[in-house]
């Protein structure tokens, strides 16, 4: 059966965008999609069944997202690679992912 693991909005240590504020729509959703990328560059080769994605989620301030890996609970491989990810979560930006939010290319290493 398919389940998904959250793995957050952005690497650990890292500020986000928080729910409320001016524009958070996109900003979140441009900084979950950046971290779905590095964990995609960090986590290669996904067993079949498991899928990075960006999830919303419903809160009393409105809708949050975050990102989430979807997996095969029936399949060990699937489900291995899921907590391996979970539990070796970045905590911070690679290189591309600055860049890809900022523009700016970093001497941030991976």
């Amino acid at each position: 059966m398919k389940d998904y693991l959250c793995i957050g909005p952005v690497p650990s240590q890292e500020t986000c965008a928080q729910v409320g504020t001016e524009d958070y729509q996109n900003k979140a959703k441009k900084e979950c999609l950046a971290f779905a990328r590095q964990l995609q560059r960090a986590f290669s080769n996904p067993p079949a069944g498991c899928s990075v994605a960006v999830k919303p989620f419903s809160h009393d301030f409105g809708t949050y997202y975050e990102v989430v890996i979807f997996f095969d609970d029936r399949n060990e491989e699937s489900v291995k690679y899921a907590y391996n990810m979970e539990n070796n979560t970045p905590e911070n930006w690679d290189a591309a992912a600055v860049e890809e939010l900022t523009g700016i290319k970093s001497k941030v290493t991976t």
